[in-house]
């Protein structure tokens, strides 16, 4: 039984994983009229990141939940799995557009279709605001179940970060979630990060008040 799950999702992860990849460069190469040159390619390229989370959470199941964008000039592409809900998949699109030097606000409104353990339609919104060493940030959405209205649920995760030297960061974080259940709704804790070229390792505790805290390891990589 087990088995035949983790087959599954591996299954699952593996399809959300091509279908970005395969998007990113079918999109690259269907562009109207001439074929673009090298240079121009050259001047705006694809970029992918794959990050990693995994969930330790105390009384309850622990899981690992990856995502994986690519991004080209406005566009955006986003599969996630275990995001939403456990055995839950998701595929996203986007529009990127930022504005402003020394303040600099980026926002990433998206359309997602949520499959799985619960199954919908997701809009959302990543956006951050960055005014030298400190950066606000936020990931949410809202899923409409197909299923039942019941199953509505509202994610968000929103964190402030500061960064004293460019490869370190602490800041303050909260989540509301539907993977998992704790004694409280909205949960909330702290983060400490390390950067190292293109990775990224962090670390979150959150309900830190309580016993036993719930603790995410983060992994990500750019390419």
């Amino acid at each position: 039984m087990h088995s035949t799950r983790g087959m599954n999702a591996m299954q699952q992860l593996a399809m959300l994983a091509l279908f970005v990849c395969t998007g990113a460069q079918l999109l690259a190469q269907a562009t109207p009229g001439s074929a673009p040159t090298k240079a121009a390619a050259a001047m705006h390229p694809w970029q992918y990141n794959l990050t990693i989370d995994g969930y330790i959470v105390p009384d309850g199941t622990s899981y690992v939940d990856p995502v994986l964008t690519a991004d080209h000039n406005w566009l955006h592409l986003e599969a996630r799995y275990n995001y939403e809900n456990l055995h839950t998949g998701s595929l996203w699109v986007g529009y990127n557009f930022s504005i402003g030097k020394t303040l600099s606000l980026s926002v990433t409104p998206m359309i997602g279709g949520v499959f799985g353990q619960t199954n919908g339609i997701a809009p959302g919104c990543e956006a951050s605001l960055i005014y030298k060493k400190i950066e606000a940030s936020i990931s949410n959405e809202y899923v409409f179940d197909t299923g039942s209205k019941a199953g509505n649920f509202y994610y968000a995760w929103p964190q402030l970060t500061f960064s004293p030297v460019a490869w370190f960061r602490v800041g303050a974080v909260a989540q509301h979630t539907k993977a998992y259940h704790t004694p409280v709704n909205i949960q909330r804790g702290f983060l400490v990060g390390f950067s190292r070229k293109q990775w990224e390792f962090t670390t979150y505790v959150f309900n830190p008040e309580l016993d036993e805290p719930t603790l995410v390891l983060e992994v990500g990589v750019s390419f």
